[in-house]
């Protein structure tokens, strides 16, 4: 087994540097957070024109760089405090156990941030300059997240944070570029996206409650004990169902829209698992089953306006 390394020390071991290492550094599983709600704006413009495929695919790439650079930020930012080590539980702890330079991981995040600058600038170009502070402050969010004297991921606002920035804001992002306005009916539909984005926060930090509470972060799950946030966790996932159902009866959205309702078995199975579980690394499929549930519940919710726009 590969020791423990020390605070700041540099890892010691370079065992594996195929592809697997640095797609795992990415964390793929959050990249959907930034994928649906890209596609989710999108679907929702359809109603104002055509859709422009470059500002789509400019948007949709710059959103998933920004996500895998935060995971970077992250990753880089956890060793340096000392709170990843070869036992760490997940895929995060790269650095320690696979060999892969600190600084190597730090760079690379900024490589990503500088590519999605560049995408940033083609999509003001083509839309608002305006848009360039929002994306700036969505960048420096990412950085702050774990990075900086007081990170965002260590106090109560993580999950907020979060669900605002790569939930409901990517969405209003992706409609404004395809139609130069921010409608109502965007923004509510961005509502159940914005919570379950902040779901997948609040299940990792459920998760790493107890390592949490040790290294002295104040997340949700901590104030709230572990049974209270899994009663948040199910809460959130119930009011996103009866949102989208809410908006269907509005006649906000079409009735295809109710295809969400094929994602609970997956809210569900986090429920489950948190409640069930006591230990981090039993916990990791429902801190999975979270993710997917946003994946599938955006993805679905897409495809629900999508038919109904055609038929």
């Amino acid at each position: 087994m590969q020791p423990t390394l020390p605070k700041n020390s540099e890892p010691v071991v370079e065992s594996n540097r195929g592809f697997q290492v640095w797609w795992q550094m990415t964390r793929p599983h959050t990249l959907t957070a930034a994928f649906v709600p890209v596609l989710l704006g999108t679907a929702l413009s359809l109603k104002h024109g055509n859709i422009h495929f470059g500002l789509f695919f400019a948007m949709l790439i710059a959103s998933l760089l920004i996500q895998a650079a935060t995971n970077m930020f992250n990753e880089y930012f956890d060793f340096k405090r000392g709170l990843d080590t070869a036992q760490s539980v997940g895929i995060g702890g790269t650095i320690v156990r696979d060999g892969i330079k600190p600084k190597t991981v730090l760079n690379l995040a900024f490589v990503f941030y500088g590519i999605a600058l560049l995408l940033g600038i083609y999509i003001c170009a083509n839309s608002s300059w305006w848009l360039a502070a929002v994306g700036l402050i969505c960048m420096a969010v990412g950085y702050f997240y774990t990075g900086g004297p007081f990170p965002i991921a260590y106090t109560p606002f993580g999950e907020i944070l979060s669900g605002f920035f790569m939930g409901m804001l990517i969405i209003l992002i992706s409609f404004f570029i395809q139609t130069g306005t921010v409608s109502t009916t965007s923004i509510l539909v961005s509502v159940p996206s914005m919570i379950l984005v902040g779901m997948i926060m609040l299940s990792n930090n459920i998760r790493d409650l107890d390592g949490d509470k040790e290294n002295g972060r104040k997340t949700i799950a901590i104030l709230l004990g572990k049974k209270r946030a899994i009663y948040l966790l199910t809460g959130m996932f119930t009011f996103s169902f009866l949102w989208v159902l809410g908006l269907i009866i509005m006649g906000v959205l079409p009735i295809w829209t109710a295809l969400v309702i094929l994602s609970a078995p997956k809210a569900i199975k986090a429920t489950k698992g948190f409640i069930e579980n006591s230990i981090p690394i039993k916990m990791a499929p429902a801190m999975k089953a979270t993710a997917q549930t946003n994946t599938i519940f955006g993805f679905l919710l897409a495809i629900g306006i999508f038919i109904g726009h055609y038929l």
